[in-house]
């Protein structure tokens, strides 16, 4: 073998060793002491956070989303906050949620178990590796990280809801009252998501009420009960730990990009980090105690025939604080088509969207690195 040979394949080992080493996660680097970003999580400088360029990457003050109080919206002034809420799915695509109903210990007890989680040692958590979509468990790093060419600065735990009897065997055994905790915690947001999907029916027009003046004698298609279905929807729990960053301006927790079903419910903790997207500019969502920031996702955009985006998010790291959040996504049965509701199309407001399904997300995530809004491209109506 020629030196020049030599040298090659130790590069190529060596680059390998690393790779390795970034797939176990940003946890597992930090534990092993790190006092610089590795190139693998080093953003192009057009995408870096930190760049002002025309304002696009730079983030403004705090935004202050709207906030719809759950407690009032069930009460005599429902038909204001219908209002609210209607404002807060058409202009912004993201709110804030108060006086929801889940009990705080519950909230408190869900944060500090999936602190825990992430704290056991890198053998433990590596039990639940895999790069199988469909798996009830999975743990992993970055965004895609079988696709991603920079990897972000995010350690993530996957857990499929439903159907609990089924997939509960599977989820992590450790911490000990994990199961328990998270169980609680997935019923009670299911709960809560059903009774928020039934107002923002109603916010559309498609209420009971609704039902009721146009009569049952529907398209049989249309006739399906959107809400029955969501009963027996999906449901992902996606819980999200973003270490400490020593150079925080250099890369991000999570790229630009929207969710894929029709809401998703984020549980954070008192760590700012999350930003949206609002009128072309990037904002920080500032965290409210004992809420759940709600946003839109893909399906619903698609269901509402584009009167209700998803809109872009992303999440920023900070050099001194761990930061956890619990995503909680919502939508329909994995085998069901998803399409825009017959009674949201008209000659003003014609169809946008072919059908899709939930086998075609994953085959798009699967297929390539997602960014931003690609995939709502592929059943979009030009």
């Amino acid at each position: 073998m020629s030196p020049a040979m030599g040298i090659t394949t130790e590069i190529k080992n060596e680059n390998d060793s690393l790779e390795r080493h970034y797939q176990k996660g940003v946890k597992h680097l930090c534990d092993n002491g790190i006092s610089k970003v590795p190139y693998k999580y080093v953003l192009p400088i057009s995408e870096r956070p930190s760049l002002d360029n025309g304002g696009l990457n730079a983030a403004e003050p705090n935004l202050k989303l709207p906030v719809i109080d759950f407690a009032q919206l069930q009460g005599s002034n429902r038909s204001q906050v219908l209002k609210s809420l209607t404002t807060a799915c058409r202009d912004y695509g993201f709110f804030q949620l108060v006086n929801h109903g889940i009990p705080s210990d519950s909230i408190i007890s869900m944060i500090e178990v999936c602190q825990r989680f992430f704290d056991l040692p890198m053998e433990e958590r590596a039990k639940y590796m895999t790069s199988d979509m469909y798996s009830p468990v999975r743990y992993g790093t970055s965004f895609n990280q079988t696709k991603d060419g920079v990897f972000c600065w995010r350690d993530f735990l996957k857990l499929i809801c439903h159907p609990l009897p089924d997939v509960l065997p599977h989820w992590p055994s450790s911490p000990v009252d994990f199961r328990k905790l998270a169980v609680t915690y997935s019923k009670e947001t299911k709960h809560l998501f059903l009774t928020l999907m039934e107002a923002i029916l109603e916010s559309l027009g498609l209420g009971e009420d609704a039902k009721k003046k146009t009569g049952e004698e529907e398209e049989e298609d249309q006739d399906d009960d959107i809400v029955e279905k969501l009963q027996d929807g999906s449901q992902l729990m996606v819980v999200n730990c973003y270490p400490p960053c020593p150079e925080p301006e250099l890369t991000l927790g999570m790229p630009p990009h929207s969710d894929y079903g029709f809401l998703t419910l984020v549980l954070q903790d008192d760590i700012q980090g999350l930003q949206i997207l609002f009128q072309g500019k990037w904002f920080t969502v500032e965290p409210l105690a004992n809420s759940f920031v709600v946003n839109i996702g893909d399906h619903l955009e698609i269901f509402s025939n584009g009167h209700y985006k998803s809109v872009l998010h992303r999440v920023v790291v900070n050099s001194t604080k761990r930061r956890i959040s619990v995503a909680s996504l919502h939508s329909l049965p994995f085998a069901c088509m998803v399409k825009p509701d017959s009674r949201l199309i008209d000659e003003e407001n014609p169809r946008h969207y072919k059908d899709t399904d939930f086998a075609v997300f994953l085959d798009y995530v699967s297929s390539c690195e997602p960014k931003r809004k690609n995939f709502l491209e592929s059943p979009k109506l030009s």
